[in-house]
């Protein structure tokens, strides 16, 4: 699927993408071409999908952005799932065929004991490798991002001893100009049961840009012919994201498809909600039975969770860095 992502236009079908450099030549501005590589599960696929194109539109400003989706072919899918990829998205054996000047790779549902025992790895390896040559930068996002930096350096995630889920407050570790003009500090999701040891990063040469006092390294980078940028949180979730992961696994746990209760996401629902979820759950662990998601109560979040607002600055730094040499190519015409 090619899109073309354009203030007046909004996000466009393939057939209104404009002749190739007609809008470059009227505004100074270099197309970027950016592929995502989608591996999110079934029930995330195409809300991340449409949270990317929605934050890519935003970060573009006046630039065209041509983007195309893809999917690693060994991860597992619904019937469902897997038509709406083979449908809707390019084959991953064209990102080699066209030239891309950015990646967005996704992290998958893990269904192994370890990472390299995926049934998706020998496929996001290889792409970890013609990543690093074949293009200006990638971002590596969450599971993506563990895995990259074990196949890379050696470093392994460790198990965090309770699920790192909610909103956090993240500060600038050093001056980038990927974090420049961001809000301070950074309000960034994250959903993870694993994280990467800071000192295991700056040990192997990366550098780590922000982090969070009670979630730990946020972001950090690596230079290669590409620069690799690497999420631990989840910048491009929108304000309900949390609330449907969170749902979703009081429902595994009330069909016991998992053991524990979920703990509630952190700085994320308002005190009310707070105290209406508490009474649920002691309900829930209780009489279990998933009838009861039928009693869950009305949900609120906090007000001050500024989803959104630390990934419009990011993606925006990222898509200046992208079209720096584009430019400059562009404006000598």
């Amino acid at each position: 699927m090619t899109i073309l992502i354009d203030r007046d236009q909004g996000i466009s079908s393939p057939a209104l993408v404009p002749a190739e450099g007609d809008f470059a030549r009227d505004h100074g501005f270099a197309d970027l071409t950016i592929g995502l590589i989608n591996n999110m599960p079934d029930p995330a696929l195409k809300a991340t999908e449409r949270q990317f194109m929605k934050l890519l539109q935003a970060a573009a400003g006046p630039r065209p952005i041509r983007f195309h989706c893809f999917s690693l072919p060994s991860v597992k899918r619904s019937p469902e799932a897997k038509w709406h990829v083979e449908s809707e998205y390019s084959e991953l054996s064209e990102l080699r065929h066209h030239k891309f000047d950015g990646l967005i790779v996704t992290g998958a549902e893990p269904v192994a004991p370890e990472l390299d025992q995926e049934p998706y790895w020998r496929d996001l390896t290889d792409l970890i490798d013609w990543a690093k040559v074949n293009t200006r930068s990638t971002i590596w996002s969450c599971l993506a991002a563990h895995a990259a930096v074990l196949h890379l350096d050696g470093i392994a995630r460790r198990r965090l001893p309770a699920k790192c889920h909610g909103i956090f407050d993240c500060e600038t570790a050093t001056n980038d100009a990927l974090t420049r003009a961001a809000p301070a500090p950074l309000k960034v999701s994250h959903s993870r049961l694993n994280e990467i040891a800071e000192s295991d990063l700056t040990q192997a040469g990366y550098q780590v840009l922000t982090r969070s006092a009670k979630a730990g390294i946020d972001i950090f980078v690596r230079q290669y012919a590409s620069r690799f940028v690497f999420f631990q949180g989840h910048p491009e979730y929108d304000a309900l994201s949390l609330q449907r992961e969170y749902l979703r696994d009081i429902g595994r746990y009330l069909a016991r498809e998992r053991e524990a209760y979920p703990h509630l996401p952190v700085s994320y629902f308002d005190a009310a909600t707070e105290e209406k979820l508490a009474r649920f759950e002691k309900k829930a662990t209780q009489q279990r039975h998933p009838a009861l998601t039928n009693e869950l109560p009305a949900l609120n979040l906090r007000a001050d969770i500024a989803a959104g607002s630390a990934a419009a600055a990011l993606f925006r730094n990222w898509l200046q860095y992208l079209g720096a040499e584009a430019d400059i190519s562009v404006l000598a015409r």
